[in-house]
């Protein structure tokens, strides 16, 4: 009996690590995500597709977009300070750090035609087919 008393105790030990285990993990991939902004994926058509990016608390100029083989990677440094003075207390909120997001381009985006415009706290990326990729309408004789 005490052999089987103490496999259910062992067995009851392992079972909390293991959910103790995982309740890290869920607070790293939350802690990670924080850190992903959120991104809105459109097709306008055929050739055109465009991305949609919130970075709020970040300047135009500390956003920084690169294509490297086929990744589009859009980083950014945010520094958001919101800072409360008073004569009985003193509260500041800060969320600084490296933000990131890279997307995969397919072969058929024309990598010369990429543009970027940034508004509101909203970066926006047209992306556009290469011109033999694009498609075309054929009059039928």
């Amino acid at each position: 009996m005490d052999l089987v008393k103490t496999s259910k105790k062992l067995v009851d030990k392992v079972e909390e690590k293991v959910e103790q285990g995982l309740e890290v993990v869920k607070e790293t991939f939350d802690n990670v995500a924080r850190h992903l902004p959120f991104a809105n994926l459109a097709k306008h058509s055929s050739d055109i597709f465009s991305i949609e990016v919130d970075l709020p608390g970040v300047t135009k100029e500390d956003i920084d977009i690169k294509v490297e083989g086929n990744y589009l990677t859009i980083s950014a440094t945010r520094k958001y300070k919101n800072e409360t003075k008073k004569d009985d207390y003193y509260l500041c909120e800060s969320n600084f750090g490296l933000i990131s997001r890279s997307f995969i381009l397919s072969d058929t985006i024309d990598r010369e035609k990429i543009d970027a415009k940034y508004e509101d706290g909203r970066l926006y990326i047209t992306l556009e087919k290469v011109e033999s990729k694009k498609s075309k309408s054929i009059t039928v004789k």
